[in-house]
């Protein structure tokens, strides 16, 4: 075992709170993040000592086989985000706020995001928007909530964006980004993500903020960065972003581990003897001569 892999599940961690992760921005420390969905992913980040674990709308792509998350639902995100809880307790998580699930109203958004604290253990939420959102920020901050934003490419508008395009790229653009975080800072989030914008640009607005900035697609400059697990681990093999680096090929694993236990079941030799529970001759006997009619 690596002495990195050592180092992290047997030091003794405190819980990852706001406060943690604003005091790591502070000492430049830079903040680990990535998206779990069950609970044996969040139980291994967990050990490996991660920093954060976003429970993603992503789950709609990577794990239901949605063309994108605008059909996954509050009761999906639930779900999976109990699951993240049960494993996982010493990063911070977010739970992420599906599409439709804060944008109706302010009290429907209050509402829901309480869900993700109340009943899946969550510790914030994460929703996309800048300027748009301020008063469903605010509230939820108001009631205790921890909120996380999300600009540059927003999956949730990904028809409004005409695709899944970098953000940010003319001056105008990258002013009006700029200006957003700003803003939601101003309201009440802990943290904002950066994707898929222009690296000069999220290291400008990182450090013209206080709150970390969590980088997906947005270069070095960023607080943080996160991935999507499945991109990461190569199990998502529909496409694979740019900004991804994958640091194993789990896809292609699974594929030849599957073909090998077909081969043995069909050519017979799985399950082999050590595979298989047995009977004492004499137990055996005796079930034979009571069964015989």
């Amino acid at each position: 075992m690596s002495t990195i892999a050592v180092s992290a599940s047997t030091t003794a961690r405190k819980k990852v709170t706001t406060l943690t992760l604003r005091q790591k921005k502070e000492r430049g420390e830079p903040i680990s993040m990535l998206t779990a969905y069950d609970y044996p992913t969040a139980l291994a980040l967990d050990q490996a000592g991660i920093d954060m674990i976003l429970v993603g709308d992503s789950l709609g792509m990577v794990v239901l086989g949605y063309e994108n998350t605008l059909p996954v639902t509050m009761e999906d995100m639930l779900h999976h985000s109990k699951a993240v809880a049960r494993g996982a307790k010493h990063p911070f998580l977010v739970g992420d706020m599906p599409f439709m699930s804060y944008q109706v109203s302010v009290e429907q958004a209050v509402k829901n995001a309480g869900r993700f604290l109340q009943e899946a253990g969550m510790d914030g939420v994460k929703l996309e928007g800048g300027r748009e959102r301020l008063d469903a920020i605010r509230a939820m901050t108001s009631a205790g909530i921890p909120v996380m934003g999300h600009l540059g490419l927003t999956p949730q508008s990904v028809h409004q964006l005409g695709g899944f395009r970098p953000q940010g790229k003319t001056a105008s653009a990258a002013k009006r980004l700029l200006e957003d975080a700003l803003l939601l800072q101003e309201a009440g989030c802990f943290s904002i993500v950066l994707e898929s914008v222009p690296a000069q640009l999220a290291e400008y607005i990182s450090m013209h903020l206080d709150i970390p900035t969590i980088g997906i697609g947005a270069g070095a400059g960023c607080d943080g960065q996160v991935l999507v697990t499945h991109d990461l681990l190569g199990l998502f093999e529909r496409f694979t972003p740019k900004f991804v680096k994958k640091y194993a090929n789990l896809h292609t694993e699974m594929q030849k581990a599957f073909a090998e236990y077909i081969a043995e079941v069909q050519g017979q030799s799985f399950p082999a003897e050590e595979h298989t529970v047995t009977m004492s001759d004499v137990e055996w006997q005796a079930f034979l001569k009571e069964a015989r009619p």
